[in-house]
């Protein structure tokens, strides 16, 4: 086979061609004809197959190295339905990955895909977008929404924390990066809290944030002054016991106090520019705070009055049950950052927290990303009108119940909050032997922290096929288990 026409369906540069493939190369595949939500399943005859094995042989001719998890190379010209996708070789896979989170309807989303379908699609898609104004885009029917109604949608689903302003950037990095600088420049501090096990990006800020995995940040230079507390996610935590640390134990502060303590403390809180969190820890483990510990930040952050941003970027726009996850605890965020499922980066807060002098924040494409804002804002409108908040709740709960009843062979915890969920296995030779066996069966599933599985399955993901990937899950540790189990 030519590789050219391997890469992209039909040979590069001819125009005949390319013409009929560019909404689907933007919008994430062809129609589903063929394929039944309410019937499909798994199909693998060879996984990876031959032609998945020759592109990433061809990808990796010129690609520098990167996260790829498996040798899974999606056909964007076959059939494609919710979680069901069909890779390059013809087998029929189920994503519970979901792009870690930035296809939040699945593939080819009715909700998403008949909105898009009348647009007649022109160049330039992207335009410099902080320093020129559009509306929907050129041609675009009136009732696709462009990145004004997109911000406008943002704040009023974050206008409970008082927000007001967006501005738009390409990625979560991105997004944590100009909420760093935005809070630099509000509070003229120097310090920065980050938290053990999180993640918040790539760029040399966010990845100054970073406390997950040492590879992240080795040898790269880093912002001064970002300092760390334990994330406490025992479940069973109270300020007199505490496995993490972060309670030292009932007469003592929690570790946070003591770092800002007039006292013993050794970071001034009036030098402190804000603290970072994940609401629920994505990267490093899908780990879920307890409820001790986010109280008690939240109480030390109205204390000292310290800003308090929060990384959404995976865990916000519906996964969790709630638009953000952060609506599930007693803190109050002055920003948040958020991406993924949003298709756009996008830092949020109140007028008086973003500079009010010009050009001191900037992006090319920024709010110029006429189709990512699009989708963006009909997926917050998808998210509203089918009302996938609770369906993020129920499924949650169905595949906790089914995956605790039916007692994994290797699993030591079941967790989550909606659709953000995890397995946590008793070593990490396990938990890849689970993710390589649901492979084999057609079910992709991603590693996280140290030794879990996360699943992402489509906010809209229906009982049937939570019951299809629980059984799935099940049947994948039992094959890492072996005959014994």
């Amino acid at each position: 086979m030519d590789e050219r026409t391997f890469l992209c369906g039909s040979p590069r540069g001819d125009p005949r061609v390319w013409s009929p493939f560019l909404a689907t190369l933007l919008v994430g595949g062809l129609a589903p004809a063929g394929m039944q939500r309410d019937s499909a399943e798994p199909r693998v005859r060879d996984f990876p197959g031959e032609r998945a094995r020759e592109f990433v042989e061809y990808h990796h001719r010129n690609a520098a190295p990167s996260t790829y998890a498996f040798d899974f190379v999606w056909d964007r010209s076959a059939p494609a339905i919710g979680p069901f996708c069909t890779d390059v070789d013809g087998n029929v896979l189920m994503d519970f990955v979901g792009h870690v989170g930035a296809m939040p309807l699945g593939y080819n989303n009715p909700k998403l895909m008949d909105p898009l379908a009348e647009l007649d699609l022109v160049d330039p898609m992207k335009i410099a977008g902080q320093d020129f104004y559009v509306t929907g885009g050129p041609d675009l029917p009136p009732d696709v929404p462009g990145p004004t109604d997109l911000m406008d949608r943002l704040t009023d689903l974050s206008s409970h924390y008082d927000m007001d302003r967006v501005f738009l950037s390409n990625t979560g990095a991105e997004a944590v990066e100009n909420a760093l600088k935005i809070s630099f420049d509000h509070t003229r501090g120097k310090d920065v809290l980050t938290f053990q096990g999180a993640f918040h990006g790539r760029t040399l800020g966010t990845l100054s944030l970073n406390r997950s995995k040492g590879v992240y940040r080795r040898h790269f230079p880093e912002i001064a002054s970002v300092h760390d507390v334990p994330y406490c996610d025992d479940s069973g935590c109270d300020p007199g016991s505490c496995g993490c640390g972060f309670f030292p134990g009932s007469e003592s502060p929690s570790s946070l106090r003591r770092m800002l303590g007039a006292r013993d403390g050794y970071v001034d809180p009036e030098e402190m520019a804000c603290v970072v969190i994940e609401p629920i820890q994505g990267e490093g483990g899908y780990r879920i705070p307890s409820d001790a510990f986010m109280e008690e930040l939240a109480t030390v952050c109205e204390e000292y009055e310290l800003p308090l941003v929060v990384d959404e970027v995976q865990s916000g726009i519906g996964r969790t049950g709630e638009m953000w996850a952060a609506d599930h605890y007693p803190i109050e965020p002055d920003v948040i950052a958020s991406a993924k499922a949003l298709r756009v980066g996008a830092t949020i807060s109140r007028e008086e927290v973003f500079p009010e002098e010009r050009y001191r924040l900037s992006s090319t494409w920024g709010a110029g990303d006429i189709l990512g804002a699009a989708m963006g804002a009909l997926t917050l409108d998808a998210i509203e009108e089918y009302d996938l908040l609770s369906n993020a709740t129920t499924r949650g709960r169905q595949m906790k119940e089914i995956l605790r009843d039916a007692d994994l062979p290797g699993a030591v915890d079941v967790r989550g909050k909606g659709l953000m969920l995890a397995v946590e296995w008793a070593t990490a030779d396990r938990r890849d032997a689970v993710v390589e066996a649901g492979l084999e069966r057609g079910f992709l599933t991603l590693g996280c922290g140290t030794k879990s599985i996360r699943m992402l399955p489509p906010l809209d993901v229906t009982p049937r096929e939570i019951r299809l990937g629980a059984d799935l899950l099940t049947a994948a540790a039992n094959d890492a288990a072996g005959p014994a189990a």
